[in-house]
């Protein structure tokens, strides 16, 4: 749209690829700034044409100055660069200067620059495990419990976007996904579901180390909804949960199955420790209801777009 520049932090991963790719769709000007230089899932998910309408700063979220110079243009912010769970876990200490105070510096130059308003990642992880609540849909207040230092940074994230609000007016809302999956999830935890999709498009066996039930969200629902968010006439700090579809791990290997004729995909049978649903009715109050592919759309979906991209050379994840 006429007029908007976005800034989108962590724009290498896969949920910043798909804001990219509807981003430019649109006609907005659309910046990333991350420290990595690998495009590789910019390839993978934008359409070669869309590729030359993005520009790409390199830069580290923990220097604040590299941060606010990088925000200083855009009218529009959506955070999505962070550390996620391995990565916070073997080194505690960065990933706690990445995704919390790199997320201050994104709000330190919101505010300096007086962006409207921020979109920023949040996650499942804020909560604890499902043993922890009276009830298997989580609504958005429920207690944040988290289990992991991940989840804990991102709590840190949240509360210091609703003290930049009272302190600061400084508005923003925090997205909470669920199990994202799609072209370009290949880290994390919870990105064995696509590598199971990609394995079986390749004709390669593969093992999905836990099963039980995860609230399914294909990256593209996901980004057009950061979208929603990030252009909505709103004020105040508001984190809302992120609806999608659940199913039982066994069912995701159904759909795969059924989309690809391939059988050689196994499943643990321990769950992981996140909640099995959300109620996502303050999301949807706010926002509208969010668009939502069912499990054996997205899967074919995610499935049609692999065999494109091993068709016209794109890259891909190694499985070895």
């Amino acid at each position: 749209m006429s007029g908007e520049r976005f800034l989108v932090t962590g724009g290498l991963g896969c949920l910043g690829a798909w804001v990219c790719r509807l981003l430019v769709a649109d006609g907005a000007a659309v910046t990333i700034f991350d420290a990595g230089a690998d495009d590789r899932r910019l390839r993978l998910v934008l359409d070669p044409g869309q590729l030359s309408d993005v520009e790409l700063i390199r830069g580290d979220l923990t220097d604040a100055a590299q941060v606010s110079a990088a925000v200083g243009a855009a009218t529009h912010v959506i955070h999505l660069a962070a550390l996620q769970v391995p990565f916070c876990r073997a080194d505690p200490a960065r990933g706690a200067a990445v995704n919390v105070t790199g997320t201050i510096h994104v709000l330190e130059a919101v505010k300096a620059h007086d962006v409207r308003h921020l979109v920023y990642a949040s996650s499942a992880a804020v909560y604890g495990p499902p043993e922890s609540y009276d009830t298997e849909v989580l609504p958005a207040d429920a207690a944040r419990l988290p289990s992991t230092l991940y989840g804990i940074y991102k709590v840190a994230n949240e509360d210091a976007a609703r003290v930049y609000w009272l302190d600061h007016e400084v508005s923003s809302i925090g997205l909470r996904p669920h199990t994202v999956y799609g072209p370009g999830r290949d880290q994390g935890m919870t990105s064995q579901p696509t590598t199971a999709i990609l394995s079986a498009v390749r004709g390669r066996s593969y093992h999905i180390d836990y099963g039980g039930t995860l609230l399914f969200q294909h990256a593209a629902d996901v980004a057009a909804t950061f979208v929603r968010a990030a252009r909505a006439e709103l004020l105040g700090a508001a984190v809302h949960n992120l609806g999608g579809e659940v199913g039982e791990i066994s069912e995701l290997v159904e759909a795969i199955v059924a989309a690809t004729d391939f059988d050689g995909l196994t499943h643990g049978s321990e769950p992981l420790a996140l909640p099995k649903d959300f109620d996502d009715t303050a999301l949807r109050t706010a926002l509208g209801s969010p668009p939502v592919m069912s499990l054996a759309d997205g899967v074919a979906a995610t499935v049609e777009s692999f065999r494109r991209a091993v068709a016209e050379g794109r890259p891909l994840p190694d499985l070895d």
